[in-house]
């Protein structure tokens, strides 16, 4: 897929300091939530490209912030495999700080993060949230122009803005990297600035590698026999994406007859959920609970990721592993799995909704487990063709 030109809406900003040419220092504002922070490397990496010498810092929630940078890596200073993409990693931690935002850890650690970024000088911020609260630290960061898409998330965030760019694509990856676009053709003076920058949405390589982790990785495997693995993520954000656990058992127990294992990544509060699927997969699935960077090193060595619309399942699409995608109320064409060899299966029935429902989609209930094993056999084809799984390189 190619990314399609932004078009711009002007608004006044200070001279002297706008247009692709003179960005120096460059500030990204996504603070949440895992699958959109990893749906905008593509459009930092494109950034990199048009301006291999800027200083890109990145403001995001503490809770995420192991997707830009692994744990006891500093947070600033030359890139490295553990901080790969930016220079600079700002975090904020807003839902703490709502419930006591007059305390005094809250107000100073409020003003350390702020003064930070301040003190940091960035020309440029590009919000790609779209969202009225990351406008607004976008603003207030100091840089002299602000970056979003005309159309945000939440409307009122354009009002934040000193320049708007009208992104044309549907997925949201490439909606990003539309406006990163707007940036790199940006205009001085009312004259266009052209940026001839080839568009890679590879992101393996910018999500951290933390040798320590990767190698513990490694022999937690080894401890558990297992040489090759399909990965399945069998929670969701709410239960109208969640696909029906024991259908992941029935999945596993005939990836088993195949040669290749299985192994159930879950989070806090999904307990039940992956007691279920191991329960059902008849003792051939292992439930795994990781960190950010575990999650990482752990999904770089899978074979095939299946699973709903989440977190994970963009992660795996990011490192380039193959992804049997299961979804219902969220529209794939908007964010399903980008980059890797895929398959979405995704009911008639389903209609897209952002509604937040306990109750399973109608449509997912109705993709049964021999739908997903047929699909994972035909990512798999190659594989079973003769390349032996425990050779799969790291």
């Amino acid at each position: 897929m190619t990314p399609e030109s932004a078009s711009f809406r002007n608004t006044p900003i200070e001279s002297g300091r706008n247009g692709a040419k003179h960005v120096e220092r460059l500030l990204i504002v996504r603070l949440s939530a895992m699958g959109d922070v990893i749906h905008t490397l593509p459009a930092l990496e494109t950034l990199r490209a048009a301006f291999p010498r800027a200083h890109v810092g990145w403001l995001i929630e503490e809770r995420w912030a192991e997707i830009l940078c692994a744990p006891g890596t500093p947070r600033r200073g030359p890139r490295s495999l553990e901080r790969p993409l930016v220079d600079e990693v700002h975090t904020v931690n807003l839902k703490a700080w709502g419930k006591s935002p007059f305390s005094f850890s809250t107000l100073q650690r409020i003003a350390t993060v702020w003064n930070d970024v301040r003190c940091a000088r960035y020309d440029v911020a590009i919000d790609l949230q779209g969202a009225i609260r990351s406008a607004i630290l976008a603003r207030l960061s100091g840089a002299g122009v602000v970056y979003g898409t005309a159309e945000p998330r939440e409307s009122p965030a354009s009002m934040w803005y000193t320049r708007q760019a009208i992104a044309q694509p549907r997925h949201v990856v490439e909606q990003n990297i539309a406006v990163a676009r707007a940036l790199i053709d940006g205009q001085t003076d009312g004259n266009p600035i052209y940026a001839d920058v080839a568009v890679n949405p590879d992101s393996s390589s910018a999500l951290p590698k933390d040798p320590r982790v990767e190698a513990r990785i490694d022999h937690m495997l080894a401890g558990l026999g297992i040489k090759s693995f399909a990965l399945m993520n069998p929670g969701a954000g709410w239960g109208a994406k969640r696909w029906p656990a024991d259908r992941y058992g029935e999945v596993a127990r005939k990836l088993s007859q195949l040669g290749l294992q299985s192994i159930f990544n879950y989070g806090p509060g999904e307990d039940d959920v992956v007691q279920a699927a191991v329960s059902a997969s008849g003792g051939t699935g292992h439930a795994m609970s990781c960190t950010l960077t575990e999650l990482i090193a752990l999904t770089r060595r899978a074979s095939l990721f299946i699973g709903g619309d989440t977190g994970p399942l963009h992660l795996a699409a990011a490192l380039r592993i193959p992804v049997v995608a299961i979804y219902g109320p969220t529209d794939p064409a908007r964010n399903g799995p980008y980059g890797t060899r895929s398959i979405v299966l995704r009911s008639a029935r389903s209609l897209t909704s952002h509604a937040r429902k306990t109750a399973p989609d109608a449509g997912i209930l109705e993709i049964d487990g021999a739908t997903v094993f047929a699909a994972a056999q035909e990512l798999l084809s190659e594989l079973l063709a003769g390349v032996d799984f425990s050779e799969k390189p790291k």
